[in-house]
C-alpha cells in the first residue's frame, strides 16, 4: 500500500509540473499553474494581442486607453461589453477591485520604474504580470527591436493562456505574409532617411534603436536616422533632427494634437526650411496602434513601404 501510494504520489507531482507553464518575461521568469481566467491589459495595442488571439472571455477589462486615444469601430467590436477600468495607468486598486489574476503591461505601458504598479507590488495579491517585450529596454540590456519582438509576446501569451497552437499559427502567417511582401519590395537604390515625429515642439518625442517603428521602417526599405540612440522612446533635439536631414518624416497619430497640425509645425518652421522632408512636403502617419507592437505592425510595413516607394 505504501508503495502504491508512494507512487500515485509521484504521478500527481509529474502531472502538476507539466501543467506548469514558464516563460520569460524580461529578466524575469514567470510560471503560470493554470491559465489567467481573469486578465487585464493595458493600452490599445496590447489589448489587441490578447484580442487577436480570442482571449476577451478570459478578461475582465482594459486600462489605459481612452486618456490619450480613441477606440476605433474595430477594437469596440472586438471588447464587446468589456469595461475601461482606468482612462490611464492602473491603481493597485483597480485592479485588486477587479479581481484580477493577471495584468499584462509593459514599463512605460501601464506600469512605471519604481512606480506604484509593478509585478513585484501586483504579486502579493495573486496578480501574476507579463511585461511587454519592446518595453524591457527600461528595466535591463536587450537586442535591438525587431519584429521577433512582437512575435514573441504573442507566442508567450499563447503559451500562458493555453493557445499555443493558435499564437503559433498566427505568427507564421504575419511571418509569411512580411516576407511575401518584402521579396517584392521594389526599393530605391539606398534607405530612405526617416525620422519618427511622435510629439512635442520644444524636442521632440521619436522612437530610438529600441522602439517598435526602427523594425517598421528597416522592413519597408528606410533607417531611422536615431537608430544609433540608445533608448526606446524619448526626447531628442531638433538640431539632431536638422542636422541628420531625414527625407521623409513619420508621424505618430494620437492625443489632442493632430497629425495635419504636426506636419504643418514643422512645414511652417523656418528652422526646419532645409530639411529634405520638408522642402518636399514628405510626411506619412501611422496610428499610435500601428506604431507599437501589436496585430497591426505587417500592415504599418506595407504602409510605409507605399509611402516610402509609391507602390
Amino acid at each position: 500500500m505504501k508503495t502504491a501510494l508512494s507512487t500515485l504520489a509521484l504521478v500527481i507531482t509529474a502531472s502538476s509540473a507539466i501543467a506548469d507553464t514558464t516563460v520569460q518575461s524580461c529578466n524575469r521568469n514567470v510560471t503560470f499553474a493554470t491559465p489567467p481566467k481573469a486578465a487585464v491589459s493595458n493600452d490599445v495595442n496590447l489589448t489587441e494581442m490578447m484580442l487577436v488571439l480570442g482571449l476577451a472571455d478570459r478578461m475582465v477589462g482594459y486600462t489605459g486607453v481612452s486618456g490619450w486615444k480613441t477606440l476605433d469601430a474595430k477594437m469596440r467590436t472586438g471588447i464587446k461589453e468589456l469595461p475601461e477600468l482606468s482612462a490611464k495607468y492602473p491603481s493597485k486598486e483597480v485592479l485588486i477591485g477587479a479581481d484580477a489574476d493577471f495584468f499584462f503591461a509593459g514599463w512605460n505601458y501601464g506600469m512605471k520604474v519604481g512606480g506604484e504598479i509593478t509585478p513585484e507590488t501586483l504579486d502579493p495579491f495573486g496578480i501574476q504580470v507579463y511585461e511587454l517585450t519592446e518595453s524591457c529596454i527600461h528595466i535591463g540590456g536587450k537586442p535591438k527591436v525587431s519584429m521577433d519582438d512582437m512575435y514573441n509576446d504573442l507566442l508567450n501569451l499563447g503559451r500562458i493562456f493555453d493557445v499555443e497552437a493558435k499564437a503559433e499559427a498566427l505568427v507564421d502567417a504575419y511571418k509569411a505574409e512580411l516576407d511575401s511582401f518584402t521579396s517584392e519590395l521594389k526599393e530605391g537604390p539606398e534607405p530612405l532617411r526617416v525620422f519618427v515625429y511622435d510629439s512635442g515642439e520644444e524636442a521632440p518625442f521619436t522612437a530610438g534603436r529600441y522602439a517598435m517603428p526602427t523594425a517598421l521602417i528597416e522592413a519597408a526599405g528606410g533607417i531611422n536616422i536615431m537608430s544609433d540612440f540608445e533608448k526606446s522612446w524619448a526626447k531628442v533635439t531638433w538640431e539632431e533632427v536638422v542636422e541628420r536631414n531625414p527625407e521623409v518624416v513619420v508621424i505618430v497619430n494620437y492625443g489632442d494634437v493632430t497629425a495635419a497640425q504636426k506636419r504643418e509645425f514643422m512645414m511652417s518652421n523656418p528652422a526646419f526650411a532645409g530639411i529634405d522632408a520638408v522642402q518636399n512636403d514628405r510626411f506619412t502617419v501611422l496610428e499610435y496602434v500601428e506604431a507599437t507592437p501589436g496585430p497591426r505592425n505587417i500592415q504599418a510595413i506595407k504602409s510605409l513601404a507605399s509611402s516610402f516607394w509609391g507602390h
